[in-house]
């Protein structure tokens, strides 16, 4: 999902979001990609006990004294939960940690969030109505490489000469 641009809630301002889950009867989770923190995960967790170069992303404003993940380590983390294709979600932390601490898990096939964002039951449907979102549904989107603060206005442009007004509005519209 693609925030749009109106969007003022410092969340969600010109992001991204990657849904995992989404259940009317439960409501939905997903991760923001674009919103990299300025600390490691050996930040986070001293007990590593070595330098790691998985930076930590703002999952969103739900549960932020927790680490998340999405991974490509479906086979090897026990008690991952299936997204699509190759990616996962969460699962075995002890594993993770016996991973990262051998290097065997490069930047390239696991990412770090903390906290997620969520929606209760029908308050996301209700947001779609009211076009705070757009739903994308990009076939080169890779939720786990993509980063990039540009990531916002790449998609907007992916999507068509419909959102170039949106991809090139400025972050506060009061200094237009």
């Amino acid at each position: 999902m693609i925030a749009e641009p109106m969007l003022f809630d410092q969340n969600f301002n010109r992001t991204v979001i990657y849904m995992t889950e989404h259940t009317e009867e439960e409501g939905s989770v997903g991760f923001v990609l674009n919103k990299a923190l300025d600390f490691y995960l050996q930040d986070l967790i001293p007990e590593l006990e070595v330098s790691t170069e998985h930076k930590i992303y703002y999952g969103g404003p739900v549960q932020t004294d927790s680490i998340y993940y999405l991974h490509r380590l479906g086979k090897i983390i026990p008690n991952s939960v299936h997204i699509k294709g190759d990616l996962y979600w969460g699962g075995d932390f002890e594993m993770v940690n016996d991973l990262v601490r051998g290097h065997t898990i490069g930047k390239d096939k696991i990412k770090f969030f903390l906290g997620y964002s969520g929606w209760s039951p029908g308050q996301l449907q209700q947001e779609l109505i009211d076009n705070s979102w757009v739903v994308a549904n990009s076939k080169k989107f890779d939720p786990i490489r993509m980063s990039s603060l540009k990531l916002w206005k790449e998609m907007l442009l992916e999507l068509g000469d419909d959102y170039k007004l949106w991809s090139n509005s400025p972050r506060d519209p009061l200094l237009n």
